[in-house]
Parts: structure tokens; sequence; C-alpha cells
């Protein structure tokens, strides 16, 4: 599953073997991953201002498809108890509305996939359909991440919104992807920075963190937490802070993979009750 594959490492440490001195390598690994829990805890201690409503909720894990593989994952989000006025005027009400998109992508190489978000779409809490507009993106990896203890990447979208959908017409996402794994563990945080090409001090800072437990090659389990801390010059005051966690249950098969999530908002400015289902296909 594109971004979203999980890695299974079963523990190969024997019992009763006598007891070693460290390696350099050990100390360096053990740096790297409070390094890394260190910018985890950073992501989950603080949030920022509500944003509007959003077609993927995703926590990107630096996997892609293979060169030549092409797949599609179907992102759906429903917020059945949420804010009841939009982020804007003439923006979504988040309450009781469902939207989704259709991710199209493409392995290129193994460092990179293209993509395409294609129609972005919301049913409204009243009942009417409307198209929210379309996204490109080019995601750029190391090699083989499910295989690497430490991986990394960074995905750059460029959208093409419809007025209701957001402020401005046109605007973008830069995506680091920072993780670890550790036996069955996942640690990843993805310190998001979105832009409406308004300035690079006008940044709006989302950061969104995933820890996961993966049960066998097929299941896992996550706790994930998606945040925003508002423009970078201007940081949100905590009544307009937006906090959500998720907790999030996978099952990585093949060619059709599934992620569901169910959702609390901790902050006024964050819905209540809020699903996300995620289904792939790779053909």
């Amino acid at each position: 599953m594109a971004r979203g594959g999980r890695c299974f490492r079963p523990h190969t440490g024997r019992t009763g073997a006598p007891p070693r001195r460290e390696r350099p390598a050990g100390r360096v690994r053990r740096k790297r991953l409070a390094a890394l829990v260190a910018a985890l805890a950073a992501c989950l201690g603080v949030a920022g201002g509500a944003r509007a409503q959003t077609d993927e909720i995703q926590v990107y894990d630096a996997t892609i498809d293979e060169p030549g593989q092409f797949s599609v994952e179907l992102h759906n989000n429903y917020t059945p108890i949420g804010r009841t006025q939009a982020a804007f005027p003439g923006g979504v009400v988040p309450d009781h509305a469902l939207n989704g998109v259709p991710e199209w992508a493409l392995g290129v190489t193994d460092w990179l996939e293209l993509g395409t978000y294609l129609p972005i779409y919301t049913l409204t809490r009243d009942g009417r359909f409307e198209l929210d507009g379309g996204k490109l993106r080019a995601l750029f990896v190391v090699p083989h991440a499910k295989d690497q203890p430490l991986f990394y990447g960074i995905n750059f979208e460029f959208s093409r919104n419809a007025r209701h959908w957001e402020e401005t017409r046109f605007s973008g996402e830069i995506r680091p992807i920072l993780g670890e794994h550790v036996e069955a563990w996942d640690f990843i945080v993805n310190p998001i920075f979105d832009t409406g090409f308004n300035g690079i001090h006008r940044f709006d800072f989302a950061p969104a963190a995933r820890v996961a437990y993966n049960f066998s090659e097929r299941w896992a389990g996550a706790l994930e937490y998606y945040a925003d801390y508002g423009v970078v010059s201007d940081i949100a005051p905590l009544q307009r802070e937006a906090q959500t966690g998720f907790l999030v249950i996978d099952y990585n098969g093949q060619p059709n993979s599934v992620e569901f999530g169910i959702a609390h908002g901790f902050t006024q400015a964050s819905d209540a009750l809020l699903l996300k289902l995620m289904v792939t296909h790779e053909f």
C-alpha cells in the first residue's frame, strides 16, 4: 500500500545469551531513536490554529509503489459530531459532512512516486454534493523504506481549490517524513507546512505523528495525532487550537489494503468525533 505499507519486524534476540558490550552502531541507533522520540513529543505537545476541511488524513511512512506499479487509494472522512461553523465565510461546515477523494499513484523509480487527487468531493450535512478541486504530488523517499531501520522522505503537493474548500484558489504542501522501525514498532513524524503562496511567513505548520505496533505482516494498530500551530509568524491562541487523536487499525494485504480510524478532538476548535476510511487497490 503506497505510503501506508507496514513492516513487521520479528524479535530475533536469543534468550540465555551472555551479555555483550553495546557496539558503537547500537549507540548510534539509540541516539537516532531518542532524537525521533523527541521530535514526536514535540508534535504531540502543542498545537495551533483550526483548519478547514481536509480530504486526506494520513501519516506518510515513506513507502511507495514499485517502479511501474499503479494504485488507487480512496480516502473518505466523515464527521458525525463536528463544528457547526465553517473555518471561513462560505466554507464547508464540518458537522455531518463527508469528504473524500481517490488518490491515483504511479511508482516511477525506487525513490520517486507521482500522484494526483481527483476529484476531491464533499457531501454536505444538508445533502449537497460539491466538487472541491484536485491536487498533484511528487513523493521522494529513501529507497525500500519499509526495509530500512531509519527512513525519510519529502512530499510536495500543488492544489487547485474551489472557493468553498480553501480561502486561496491555489495552495501547496511540503511534508517531510522521518521515521524509525524498532522491532515491531513504527515511530513516524510528518512536520507539515501548508502554503497559500503568500509568503514564507504565512506558512501554516500542521504536524502529524504516528506510533504503530505491527501484530503481523498484515495487521497493525496505531495512535495518530494531528495538530495545527497556525501560521509560523503568528501562532494561534489557545481558543483556536486544533488537536485530534486517532485510534487506527490497518490491514495491509495484496492487492487490497484497508485503514480505519476513529478520532476525538480535544479542543473547542476541533471536531468531537471523526471517522476515516482508506481503501487501497494495487494493479
